[in-house]
């Protein structure tokens, strides 16, 4: 497994891969929820003239993604999967630690994130790598859909 940056010709298989990863708890999210998720290739595309995205490559596959937001106090992560037969092999733990390390190398002193309670193993994750709980997200800020923001001292 290789993480690196992504690029534009990678936005069709990011999309797929966000839709793919995001399937089996798509009954759980409201419709729009879902589909902000679960982005197609042309915001993806967008994305790429707002911030960083990473890829996690197994040969020429693309296994896991995250991206991150630059905003003027902290760095947000966003979009961040792994396909899900390659969950348990530390991917995710390996995008998070890429994209920490971009952000300390920019000077960023914190990080943060938005996730629902639908996804408890993502929360775990971010729990074990120091973010904590900043306040439980109601349902009208995320489509319909509750869940929590969290953040993350660095130094």
């Amino acid at each position: 497994m290789k993480i690196r940056r992504a690029t534009a010709d990678d936005a069709e298989a990011i999309s797929a891969l966000l839709l793919e990863a995001f399937l089996s708890v798509r009954s759980r999210y409201t419709k729009g929820a879902f589909e902000y998720t679960t982005p197609p290739a042309d915001v993806i595309r967008e994305r790429f003239s707002e911030g960083p995205i990473w890829v996690a490559m197994d040969g020429d596959l693309i296994i896991g993604t995250v991206s991150g937001l630059p905003e003027p106090d902290r760095f947000y992560i966003r979009s961040m999967v792994v396909k899900p037969e390659a969950r348990g092999r530390s991917i995710g733990q390996s995008l998070l630690e890429t994209l920490e390390g971009y952000a300390r190398v920019h000077e960023f002193t914190r990080l943060y994130l938005y996730t629902t309670f639908i996804l408890a193993g993502a929360r775990l994750l971010y729990e074990r790598n120091g973010f904590r709980k900043v306040r439980d997200t109601p349902p009208e800020e995320f489509f319909g859909t509750g869940g929590i923001e969290m953040e993350k001292t660095i130094n």
